[in-house]
């Protein structure tokens, strides 16, 4: 069933399993199939959950609703050593000495629980569990998380930091309710879907050029290059008032 998937997964995004995009679908894929373990009885999956919210369209990789509360999943298909703290902006990716930095999926995760509070207003007014599942190919080394409801795991923790919650929150009612309204504001249209993922990718572009031009994508400034732990990256001079960093030697 996982090949299946897979499959799918490479023919419908028509790439090989470097590109980024069948990479992060294929670790959707390897959730999804480890949440259908889950007892249906007191738990509801949604998968590629998509909304459209003020701010424009957000795709949401997994919500979990259920009586001990909502969860909120971020997938990482990532693989190497992983460093990151909940108060930083980026994360670091370590492969046999290169460095890779990406957004803090932490940050990431929270302004998806804020387009479900949007979506589901009064609904549900318990506070959201956050979890980012890294690949069990990754190794979690440094990870710094203060908050007690954002937990930070390999997929193979994935299910027992979920069941961990076991006070009932919510009613039956009120979880079919939430139920209801996730998927009565979800986007199945394939247009719509396909126009979030351009509007990904452009911005992503428009990123890429501007750090090619040397100018920061987020205050206008210069960038600079700059010597790390790892290597070297390119920042934005005005540090510490802008904190924007661009790396991609993995």
């Amino acid at each position: 069933m996982f090949f299946k998937i897979v499959l799918l997964v490479l023919v419908f995004f028509g790439g090989s399993l470097a590109n980024p995009v069948v990479k992060g679908k294929i670790g959707e894929a390897k959730v999804s199939l480890l949440l259908k373990r889950l007892n249906n009885n007191e738990y509801y999956v949604i998968n590629d959950l998509l909304l459209e919210t003020e701010k424009g369209t957000t795709q949401i990789d997994h919500v979990v609703v259920s009586i001990y509360g909502v969860f909120v999943i971020e997938t990482k298909n990532y693989k190497g050593w992983i460093f990151g703290a909940e108060r930083s902006k980026k994360w670091t990716q370590v492969i046999y000495k290169r460095k890779h930095t990406f957004m803090n999926p932490v940050h990431q995760n929270y302004g998806h629980m804020k387009s479900l509070e949007e979506v589901l207003g009064k609904t549900y007014s318990h506070p959201f569990c956050s979890i980012i599942s890294f690949s069990s190919k990754s190794t979690l080394k440094d990870i710094t998380i203060a908050s007690p409801l954002i937990h930070v795991v390999n997929n193979f923790h994935l299910l027992n930091t979920i069941k961990m919650y076991d006070e009932r929150l919510i009613s039956n009612a009120n979880m079919k309710g939430i139920i209801y309204k996730l998927n009565h504001h979800n986007i199945e249209d394939r247009t719509r879907r396909e126009n979030h993922v351009i509007n990904v990718k452009e911005k992503q572009e428009r990123i890429r050029q501007k750090v090619k031009e040397m100018k920061c994508p987020n205050c206008g400034g210069e960038l600079i290059d700059r010597i790390g732990k790892y290597g070297t990256y390119k920042g934005c001079k005005s540090f510490p008032e802008c904190r924007f960093t661009y790396n991609r030697t993995s």
